[in-house]
């Protein structure tokens, strides 16, 4: 005779694994949240001031941009969109070499700007990054000229490019904003993940 299973086990199974799903669910959100929070500890823009938008590619190898880069693509055209409203010029720039396909990520992503997001303004792109230490280097030329810096991607990662631009070129660094990178419950079942990559490389990034 089969042992029987004591009545309630599997519900509270199901509710003890929905339970701790939500609570790392809620562990990435607060993590976001809180990048935000510091990101927002930038200097506000203002009047008037030349805004650059540097989107960051991610490990594409389609032909179409993937789930994250698309949601980078989006906070970045959200972000234009806002210091745009304000009779701001600003300007996207897509960041991201052929690393894990044939097509260089920032093509993908100018392709979603234009075509998805609708974006009218101007585009520019390197394609030739394969790091996020490298998009910080290369967009270099492409920004300085500009009076305000935003990197537009996950919370976390757009914390690592900040620190990157400060150590090589602090007087750049000294121009950026903060982009509209947090938004509850988007892209919430990627949040935990990011969340804890974004942190050990940030603490590998401080003690370096």
């Amino acid at each position: 005779m089969k042992p029987r299973v004591p009545r309630g086990t599997l519900r509270s199974s199901l509710a003890a694994a929905t339970a701790a799903a939500a609570l790392v669910v809620g562990w990435g959100e607060l993590v976001h949240a809180s990048a935000s929070v510091r990101a927002r500890r930038l200097p506000a823009l203002r009047p008037g001031e030349s805004v650059a938008v540097i989107v960051l590619g991610f490990r594409n190898s389609g032909h179409h941009a993937n789930t994250i880069n698309r949601w980078r693509a989006r906070i970045a055209v959200r972000t234009a969109r806002a210091a745009a409203l304000r009779s701001r010029p600003v300007t996207l720039v897509a960041s991201g070499g052929a690393v894990h396909g044939a097509v260089p990520e920032a093509d993908l992503l100018r392709g979603f700007i234009r075509d998805r997001r609708n974006w009218p303004g101007p585009v520019l792109v390197d394609r030739d990054s394969r790091s996020t230490w490298e998009n910080v280097s290369n967009i270099v030329p492409l920004v300085e000229r500009f009076d305000r810096i935003i990197f537009a991607s996950n919370g976390l990662h757009a914390e690592k490019a900040r620190a990157y631009l400060l150590r090589q070129r602090p007087d750049l660094a000294a121009r950026l904003a903060a982009a509209d990178d947090y938004r509850f419950g988007e892209m919430a079942l990627f949040k935990p993940l990011f969340a804890a990559v974004g942190l050990r490389k940030l603490r590998t990034l401080r003690r370096g």
